[in-house]
């Protein structure tokens, strides 16, 4: 079956399976390291991407669903001026420990504060619900997507 799709600005067309997962395509065939396999059921977000603005777990997308769609990995964010605020950020505030799931919180950042500019801890807590953490313990966390919200004013 053939699948259309746009993968970071990319025209793309997969060949194979529509119940394939859209995890082991990006990160087998088409080079997406950033996209990591970690519990396989949706739980830990370490495989999160955006799939038409919404961030979801790549391990529970069939090729099927990605039809005529848009997805953007870490390795395609991180060519925007968002990432950089971020980056800065979660360096800044030692959000990053290990980095196994620090693509997946990024682009959790990125949806929450698309939406929502300026998000109250709680809120940037609820953004990031989707994606687990076993180093920071959270809060430099949250402390890095707050940082990036106020200084990166104007280009959410």
């Amino acid at each position: 079956m053939s699948i259309p799709f746009i993968l970071n600005d990319t025209p793309q067309t997969y060949e194979g399976s529509a119940l394939d997962r859209l995890l082991d395509v990006l990160r087998g065939d088409l080079g997406c390291p950033g996209v990591k396999s970690g519990c396989n059921e949706g739980e830990c977000g370490a495989c999160s991407v955006i799939l038409d603005g919404t961030l979801v777990n790549a391990c529970m997308v069939a090729m099927g669903r990605v039809y005529d769609t848009e997805i953007v990995t870490i390795e395609g964010f991180r060519e925007t001026e968002r990432f950089a605020a971020l980056d800065h950020a979660f360096g800044q505030t030692g959000a990053v420990q290990c980095g196994f799931c620090t693509p997946g919180m990024i682009l959790a950042a990125e949806c929450l504060l698309r939406k929502n500019p300026n998000p109250t801890d709680e809120e940037i807590r609820e953004g990031l619900s989707g994606n687990m953490c076993r180093c920071t313990g959270y809060n430099a966390i949250v402390r890095a997507v707050a940082q990036a919200a106020e200084e990166g004013y104007g280009i959410w």
